[in-house]
């Protein structure tokens, strides 16, 4: 199982990191927040779809170490990264609990799905004219995560920066009915992507606004379960926000 985990970063060495999103350190910690907050908590009826899809492999590290039974849609606009996930399902004979649509989430998502779960475009500048501008989240970085959180699906499962205005996507969370139910934080160092001249500087704008959290090594990236607002479950939102603005 520990080489089938390792081998599903083989195929992606014939694509520059510009063609096909490449950061293990992100996939990974983006893998183990699934398995613990969504996937494993699946039941046979619940449906799952996925935006940003990227190569699948967050998801199909899950789904070999977990017991699935269910089903996730993942919706992937890059034709590489598609092949790159296709390639991998039919490897380790998944295709029964994980299909890639090479389709525009927003367009052709079912309106409905027990969870939603994604690890959205969050890099702050002010166009797409980026390395890779698939990954521009908005001048703010958060326009694609609010999106993501005005669908109304029940539980919606998201990666989040605190350099891409957590404060106000959270309040935008709450105001869409939404309270925190759990979450697992990591610093990061800053990468390929992230140092990028543009986004580094629309990054040092946000935080002279409260807008961005950051020290001068790290920075820290959440995965975050959000959960329509009702009595049974503890709303950790607070929380939550004191931990990614203490930076």
């Amino acid at each position: 199982m520990k080489e089938a985990l390792l081998d599903l970063n083989s195929a992606i060495k014939s694509y520059s990191p510009n063609e096909v999103f490449f950061c293990p350190e992100e996939s990974q910690f983006y893998a183990q927040c699934l398995e613990k907050m969504a996937l494993n908590h699946c039941t046979p009826t619940d449906s799952v779809v996925e935006f940003g899809a990227g190569d699948g492999s967050p998801v199909i590290s899950c789904l070999l170490k977990i017991n699935f039974d269910a089903t996730v849609s993942g919706y992937e606009l890059n034709p590489s990264a598609c092949e790159i996930a296709e390639s991998r399902i039919e490897q380790y004979q998944l295709s029964s609990k994980y299909k890639i649509y090479n389709q525009c989430f927003f367009k052709n998502a079912p309106a409905e799905a027990s969870y939603l779960i994604a690890n959205p475009p969050y890099l702050p500048a002010p166009d797409e004219d980026l390395y890779m501008p698939s990954l521009h989240g908005g001048l703010d970085g958060a326009t694609i995560t609010k999106q993501l959180l005005s669908i109304g699906c029940k539980n919606v499962f998201l990666m989040i920066s605190a350099y891409s205005n957590p404060v106000e996507t959270v309040e935008y969370a709450i105001d869409q009915g939404y309270q925190i139910v759990d979450f697992m934080i990591s610093p990061l160092k800053f990468g390929y992507y992230s140092r990028e001249p543009k986004v580094k500087n629309t990054i040092a704008d946000l935080r002279k606004n409260r807008k961005a959290f950051y020290s001068r090594n790290i920075y820290f990236l959440a995965g975050v379960l959000f959960r329509q607002k009702n009595d049974l479950d503890l709303d950790l939102s607070t929380e939550f926000l004191k931990v990614m603005t203490s930076l």
